[in-house]
């Protein structure tokens, strides 16, 4: 036997063997016979689906995780090491073989495996797999990036965010997963820590993510399992590759940096956070490089598709500065902003010094026909106008002036033509005008903003989506009563946005449709009616 022979029998004999361990303690612990060899059924091993993301030219991010009881808190799993054997190849049925390795499952990740592919060729579908006790997981199908200087003439792109899975189906996931796009742009609120109110629910979890000040790392992965219990999203991610930025929900609601509005003791938030963090990472399709370190994350990113895009993915969530107002200035428990002179100070910040001026330096440099802008929520105003005087959304970049217009100074810096910002979390869909100054009317026009509605969470009514749009001009157009997502069909000369739609609440067989569709024509900023 030669030796390479000999070493591929061996890592074989000892990956069976491990696992064997790992079938006998689970059916010690649920008092049953171990199975020989392994698990039965690949669905017994790979509950939670596969995913990919990060699609680079060369490159693309594969992921999966062993998990045969996911709701137990540590999936069904001993504390022990599980060899994972992955294939990477360029048709569904393997035969081309691309790539081929192994991983290991750790129990300090949740037995989560990531593997960044490397070596592949630029601008093709690939497809993937994981195996492991003997079992295979189901195929995913991916793609990397065209190569950096090929001019490529299109993309398509589903952008979506917002998916409180107790107030919804995920229908958008069922609809993304069977069309045609390249990648899945997801800006946030991928988990909601909260339980909907009995009148807003539609369906339940069957379990009780516990207050915030009692959350551990096991709870939320936990409750990240069970969102992927859900075959239409398990479905999405095995059908493209993803690129992510988190939002508030992640954590818990409205935080900001290392502050809190519902755990005051910033110690206690902070491990709260850390957790948080650790779980969300073991759970996306993220390069290991990106694994949280000392309780923080690093997020922001780029990703050129060829010569068509530059994504720019922003982090809009962990440097953010604190709110400033409280009392009469913070009206509804805080969630707007009244007369709040403090929010106006030029220091304050959401992307943070260092962020802010990555992505100034990555606008500069772009070469791409377009640049895209990938963050969690509206940038452009959505105040809303009272006899009282204006009302802003304490949670946005309205309550952030100052950081706002340092962001589109850097938009409208030369040679940065034809930026799109993309966002989601206020729950609606949005074409936009965003000028250099956004309180000034007669300000220039400098970049077009496209914000989808939720998944499933809930929105505005029509009546206050009506409210929103008279007191903004530069929004062109706006629903917060349906939910959705948006279909960006991308080339040199125009971006097609295509405002997918059905009724809330989402119902298991409900359909979608076309609500609006808005184009953005190359040297022309701002979204018009198609």
């Amino acid at each position: 036997m030669q030796r390479r022979a000999l070493f591929s029998h061996l890592s074989r004999l000892a990956a069976a063997l491990a696992w064997q361990q790992v079938c006998a303690q689970q059916a010690q612990a649920r008092g049953q016979q171990p199975p020989q060899g392994g698990w039965q059924t690949a669905a017994e091993v790979f509950t939670l689906g596969v995913a990919s993301g990060e699609p680079r030219p060369d490159s693309v991010v594969i992921w999966t995780r062993l998990a045969p009881l996911p709701l137990q808190a540590d999936g069904g799993m001993p504390a022990q090491a599980v060899p994972v054997r992955w294939e990477v190849a360029s048709d569904a049925r393997f035969s081309r073989v691309l790539q081929t390795g192994r991983a290991v499952a750790d129990p300090a990740a949740a037995h989560s495996v990531r593997v960044e592919v490397k070596g592949l060729p630029s601008g093709q579908p690939c497809y993937y797999r994981f195996e492991a006790g003997g079992q295979r997981s189901p195929v995913g199908r991916t793609r990397t990036a065209p190569d950096p200087g090929e001019r490529n003439t299109r993309m398509r792109v589903a952008l979506a965010s917002c998916q409180h899975y107790e107030t919804g189906f995920y229908t958008v996931h069922r609809e993304i997963a069977a069309s045609d796009v390249d990648l899945v742009l997801f800006v946030g609120d991928y988990i909601y820590g909260t339980q909907a109110k009995p009148y807003a629910r539609v369906r339940r979890h069957p379990h009780v993510m516990p207050d915030l000040h009692r959350r551990t790392l096991a709870d939320y992965r936990r409750h990240y399992a069970s969102y992927k219990l859900d075959p239409d999203l398990r479905a999405c991610h095995a059908a493209h590759p993803w690129l992510m930025v988190w939002d508030d929900h992640e954590v818990s609601a409205d935080y900001t940096g290392r502050h809190s509005p519902d755990l005051k003791d910033p110690q206690a938030f902070l491990a709260v956070r850390t957790a948080a963090y650790q779980a969300y990472f073991e759970h996306m399709p993220f390069s290991p490089h990106r694994a949280p370190v000392a309780g923080s994350m690093p997020l922001h990113g780029r990703y050129p598709w060829g010569r068509l895009v530059d994504l720019m993915t922003v982090d809009t969530r962990q440097f953010r500065d604190p709110p400033v107002c409280a009392g009469r200035h913070a009206p509804m428990q805080g969630k707007l902003l009244w007369q709040c002179d403090a929010a106006q100070a030029p220091e304050r910040t959401m992307l943070g010094q260092s962020q802010g001026y990555d992505l100034a330096a990555q606008l500069a440099a772009s070469v791409c026909d377009w640049k895209f802008i990938v963050q969690s929520s509206q940038i452009s105003p959505g105040v809303l106008r009272s006899p009282l005087g204006p009302l802003l959304y304490a949670d946005g970049w309205d309550a952030y002036p100052a950081a706002r217009r340092r962001l589109t100074e850097a938009i409208a810096q030369p040679r940065v033509p034809d930026v799109v910002c993309l966002g989601g979390d206020v729950h609606r869909h949005v074409a936009a005008n965003l000028r250099l100054d956004p309180a000034d009317p007669a300000s220039p026009v400098i970049a077009s903003e496209i914000v989808t509605s939720s998944v499933s969470s809930r929105g505005l009514s029509e009546l206050m989506s009506s409210w929103v749009k008279r007191s903004n001009p530069d929004l062109l157009h706006v629903r917060g009563d349906e939910r959705g997502y948006v279909l960006l069909d991308i080339t040199p000369r125009q971006v097609m946005c295509e405002f997918r739609s059905t009724p809330h609440p989402v119902r298991a067989d409900s359909r979608l449709r076309t609500q609006a569709r808005y184009v953005i024509e190359r040297g022309q900023p701002g979204p018009r009616k198609a």
